[in-house]
């Protein structure tokens, strides 16, 4: 097992007043040659958005995006006809393809949004573009792993165009719980949303992530009431 700690201090970051994001990875104005990717996963953005913040529309083509919104509300308008507000516990994906045309905005003048969005190279490209989005119970990720997206049909997830999976589970402090790869092979990117976890004397506090390589399953011990976000990526 090879493991890469991810410290949330050592990540980029940029203050645009309305938006202030933190990248794991190079994007935007922000560029590292040691974290350009992980496997095929291209962006992680911790994001704060602002109410009344808004991204006008703008183009994408051949990414899976995945958004995952911790607090308030986000609206979404694309121009094959897709369009959702997502919340805490909702999900949301956008197969890009073959180009598509989209805008995300704060779904409130006043309150804050704050979410993850999250940028995977796709198994096949130039597919017909495709948007989906869904609710999950909250409570089913009770020291479990909760399944959100896969591209397999048994986990009952959103679908993803890649062999990747994303999971999530609230950990309470002194439990364990075993992360499996569903694909061999895979790596695994961990990110502690919240609280702290060790994972092979490897200690990770708030928004630290770990890259996980060459295992098929590790354990993940919380010590303090933990929330984390498991993304399983081919390498």
């Amino acid at each position: 097992m090879i493991t890469t700690l991810f410290k949330a201090e050592d990540r980029g970051s940029a203050d645009y007043g309305w938006l202030k994001p933190n990248y794991y990875f190079s994007f935007s104005n922000y560029h590292n040659p040691s974290r350009i990717h992980f496997g095929a996963l291209r962006v992680l953005n911790d994001d704060f958005i602002a109410g009344g913040g808004a991204f006008p529309t703008h183009p994408h083509d051949n990414m899976e995006i995945v958004t995952i919104p911790f607090t308030g509300a986000l609206q979404h308008k694309d121009n094959t006809g897709g369009q959702g507000i997502i919340k805490a516990g909702d999900i949301q994906i956008m197969s890009a393809g073959t180009g598509i045309l989209h805008s995300e905005a704060n779904a409130s003048a006043t309150e804050s949004v704050t979410l993850f969005q999250i940028w995977l190279f796709p198994k096949v490209k130039n597919i017909t573009p495709r948007y989906d989005q869904r609710t999950f119970d909250i409570a089913d990720r009770n020291n479990q792993w909760q399944i959100v997206v896969s591209p397999r049909e048994e986990d009952e997830a959103l679908w993803i165009n890649q062999d990747a999976r994303f999971a999530l589970t609230n950990l309470a402090t002194g439990n364990s719980i075993d992360y499996k790869n569903a694909f061999e092979g895979n790596g695994v990117f961990l990110v502690v949303i919240n609280g702290s976890v060790e994972v092979d004397g490897n200690v990770l506090n708030k928004r630290d992530a770990l890259g996980i390589t060459e295992t098929n399953q590790f354990t993940i011990k919380a010590n303090a009431d933990a929330e984390l976000l498991a993304i399983e990526i081919p390498m």
